[in-house]
């Protein structure tokens, strides 16, 4: 594991998380590191000692979620226009493994496997996440792009 993953925010606070695609109001935008379903994306807080939504004072956690939606439409406008399949984007805060607040944005397709395409995309088998084909590589510079764009779109 890399320095910058193990600390997340601090590293994109530093300008050093290769992740990251722009900086928003409340925390940083990034591309995940898994791309089986492509365009997934993470929403950083910008607070390393948030752990969860309401450790944020409320204009901070509004902010935040701003931000979730502001991503989850760039995410959306992006897989739209990348892939004809594109059905609808998840949002999740969830927080149950990493002690940082983030949001997952999970855009979902209709070429899923039928007995996933309706579940929360955790019960992908393990083999998805640790895929070498689709983790995060240069061959997803385009997609980066396009979410990037898109955030730039959406602020102006």
């Amino acid at each position: 594991m890399n320095a910058w993953q193990t600390h997340r925010i601090e590293s994109a606070l530093r300008d050093e998380n290769p992740t990251v695609l722009r900086r928003l109001t409340a925390g940083f935008a990034a591309i995940g590191g898994v791309q089986f379903l492509p365009g997934y994306c993470v929403l950083l807080a910008d607070d390393p000692t948030a752990q969860r939504l309401s450790d944020l004072p409320r204009p901070k956690r509004l902010a935040f979620l701003s931000d979730m939606d502001l991503l989850g439409e760039a995410v959306e406008r992006a897989c739209r226009r990348l892939d004809p399949a594109f059905k609808r984007v998840n949002l999740e805060i969830l927080g149950n493994k990493d002690p940082f607040l983030h949001a997952h944005v999970w855009p979902r397709y209709a070429w899923e496997p039928a007995h996933l395409a309706q579940r929360p995309v955790w019960l992908y088998p393990h083999d998805q996440w640790n895929d070498e084909q689709t983790r995060l590589h240069p061959r997803h510079d385009t997609l980066r792009e396009t979410i990037s764009t898109q955030l730039d779109q959406l602020r102006h």
